[in-house]
């Protein structure tokens, strides 16, 4: 049938069958994500005392560079009349993010599951995405990155994997691109948790579904929308409209004191001395 009505006859080799699967809404695309699903983070300030197995772990799974780390942990405090904590920061997978609206080139996007990623294989190195996140959360290749020794110690399937699909765990990195924290698809994708959340020793990051409503950490397992109630949860910079997917639960009750994590975090950073935000 034709726009105005007609019926027309057509050839039959002009005719493309188009097959729907019973199942093509369970089936798992790397750029559209998983159906009906919506991950989360929840990370409880209290328990967090700058161990770093966090960063270690995502810098290890990840094949990158302390430089140029993807999850970050920060000292902090208010005011000189407050308490100072510790606070792990990295993407804030937002629901309106400001840095897919600026990408020239589809490089960055956001799944339907809530994460948001890079493909770097189409990424220009422009880094509108760079400034554009409010979170200052990605990081820019600015050299070759170290990847070589890395890469050599994967078996050769793993390899592929990695190279078949660019923008399914941001590896390999690529010189003149952008990174950042990916939500680890890959885990996700064979039912597992991000690695900074099996990492962690003492239970900081609880991840899961905002459509199921649960998180946990692997030992623990909350009713999300409770935790946030019964903690005071917040995310950072409510009034930019961005709509985080990490939350965050304050510091009260902690289980070690500031300073005792801040022998941890000298010994890790001999030359950065301890300065307030």
């Amino acid at each position: 049938m034709t726009q105005d009505g007609k019926l027309i006859e057509v050839d039959s080799s002009h005719v493309e069958e188009i097959v729907h699967s019973e199942n093509s809404d369970k089936v798992y695309n790397v750029r559209e994500g998983f159906p009906n699903r919506k991950f989360v983070m929840v990370v409880d300030l209290a328990r967090c005392k700058n161990a770093q197995k966090c960063v270690k772990a995502c810098n290890s799974a990840h094949y990158i560079t302390t430089h140029n780390a993807w999850l970050k942990v920060y000292d902090m405090k208010e005011s000189e009349e407050t308490a100072s904590y510790w606070m792990p920061t990295m993407c804030q997978h937002c629901d309106h993010p400001a840095c897919v609206k600026v990408c020239p080139v589809d490089a960055t996007f956001k799944r339907r599951d809530g994460i948001v990623l890079i493909d770097n294989e189409r990424c220009i190195g422009c880094r509108f995405c760079m400034a554009a996140c409010p979170y200052s959360a990605r990081v820019f290749n600015w050299s070759e990155p170290d990847q070589v020794a890395a890469m050599a110690e994967m078996d050769d399937e793993t390899q592929a994997h990695h190279h078949s699909t660019p923008d399914y765990a941001g590896f390999p990195s690529v010189k003149g691109t952008v990174d950042k924290c990916d939500f680890c698809p890959h885990m996700i994708d064979d039912g597992k948790l991000p690695h900074c959340v099996t990492s962690c020793p003492n239970g900081v990051y609880f991840f899961g579904d905002a459509y199921e409503d649960t998180v946990t950490n692997g030992q623990e397992t909350f009713q999300l929308s409770k935790l946030l109630k019964d903690k005071a949860g917040y995310r950072i910079m409510e009034s930019l409209g961005t709509e985080p997917s990490v939350y965050y639960l304050p510091p009260v009750d902690r289980l070690v004191e500031f300073e005792k994590g801040m022998e941890i975090y000298r010994e890790l950073n001999p030359k950065t001395e301890n300065k307030s935000h």
